[in-house]
């Protein structure tokens, strides 16, 4: 029933985009989901056909390689993606968010240098603000970088960082001494290649290895040492040190974004899975899904559905457009987590005991939808942003 997360004012383009995509996802990806999440495997055959179809180039332009799509493409693929798995959209997500700000704040050698090789898939990336004990407080990040000729030498501990051993280039945001009181002006961004892998990937940089989660698995998610790792100054993101808060919040509207996508796409899947279940399994001499009990629930479940797309929708055309859109990347980050949470949970509430057997896809789902609750900032962190920026916007 696509009529749920169907999207007015969309191209040719981008219907044919999403047409292909859903035929992957159908054809390729939920038959063996299940499988490669209960291995924790990483998908290679299903990556190596994501580059196939374009889709780590959607969002660069296209003179370096890419598709030249915008954002609402991007994150209506994700929705698609993360229907048939979730770890699909994480792999890429970071990927997209690194190509995004090299874009928007590089140089044109940072441009000409990495753009075309991350369209093809062949440089794979991973973004990291976080450490440990940090959470969202970017501010006190700890992780420095001090300035050595025409090196900048850098130590500390990144954490959660998604494809943090697949990746071959890092963006880092590190403290540099600007001499500002402020200090989230004292933040400069660096891209960091390495070695795609654990271990020391490159000198004074060790990928630990991967961190074993409750749910999203098949994506690798790691820690990140760096002792003494030393880089060109040439590194800073767009040359400009200091500026790496900026670039940062830039990029985490999109990430924002791209979590109420991935909500979308959970949520659609779980209701789709509801319905089915609620059409083959009969008591009282009846399908489940004719008991007003159940027809009520599935009529909740699809009017979160299709609310959490529509808000999604909103802010990634806002961003796209060049508007702030700080409020509504926030506010569809939250809907999106939640209803997704409360969606996913009903229909494992229709399956009754088979929704708990790992058996059935929406175990899985269950355990994939929390991280959306606290991926990219938390329900708590969304609401602050909203409240600070409405009392800041609206009159007495």
């Amino acid at each position: 029933m696509r009529r749920l997360t169907d999207t007015d004012g969309l191209t040719e383009f981008q219907r044919d985009i999403l047409a292909t995509v859903r035929h992957f996802v159908d054809a390729e990806v939920i038959g063996v989901a299940n499988d490669l999440d209960h291995a924790d495997e990483y998908p290679h055959e299903i990556v190596a056909r994501l580059k196939d179809l374009g889709v780590f180039g959607l969002t660069i332009p296209e003179q370096y390689g890419g598709l030249g799509e915008g954002l609402l493409t991007y994150a209506l693929v994700v929705e698609e993606l993360s229907r048939g798995w979730m770890s699909l959209s994480g792999i890429i997500n970071t990927h997209f968010m690194v190509a995004y700000l090299i874009s928007a704040h590089g140089t044109q050698e940072q441009k000409d240098y990495f753009l075309p090789r991350m369209a093809t898939g062949e440089a794979r990336s991973a973004f990291s603000m976080s450490e440990p004990g940090l959470g969202s407080d970017v501010a006190a990040i700890r992780t420095t970088a001090r300035r050595d000729g025409g090196d900048y030498v850098l130590n500390g501990q990144k954490m959660w960082l998604t494809n943090g051993g697949t990746s071959n280039v890092v963006l880092l945001l590190v403290k540099t001494d600007e001499g500002a009181k402020q200090p989230h002006k004292n933040l400069t961004a660096f891209l960091v290649e390495k070695d795609p892998g654990t271990g020391e990937t490159r000198p004074g940089l060790t990928i630990p290895g991967k961190i074993h989660k409750m749910g999203y698995h098949g994506v690798d998610t790691t820690e990140l040492l760096l002792d003494d790792c030393r880089v060109p100054a040439s590194a800073v993101l767009g040359e400009k040190p200091g500026r790496g808060f900026y670039q940062l919040m830039d990029g985490i509207e999109l990430g924002r974004v791209n979590v109420a996508a991935r909500g979308c796409g959970v949520a659609l899947r779980a209701f789709e899975l509801g319905v089915r279940y609620a059409r083959q399994r009969e008591t009282f001499g009846k399908k489940i899904g004719d008991h007003q009990a159940i027809g009520f629930k599935l009529a909740e479940m699809a009017t979160k559905v299709t609310s959490a797309h529509q808000m999604m929708v909103m802010a990634a055309r806002r961003k796209e457009a060049g508007g702030q859109s700080d409020v509504e990347a926030g506010m569809a980050k939250y809907l999106a987590a939640e209803y997704c949470k409360e969606v996913v949970e009903d229909s494992l509430r229709i399956h009754g005991g088979y929704g708990y057997s790992t058996e059935y896809e929406i175990e899985r789902l269950y355990r994939d939808a929390p991280m959306l609750l606290i991926g990219e900032g938390t329900a708590e962190i969304q609401k602050m942003i909203v409240g600070r920026r409405l009392m800041s916007e609206y009159d007495a």
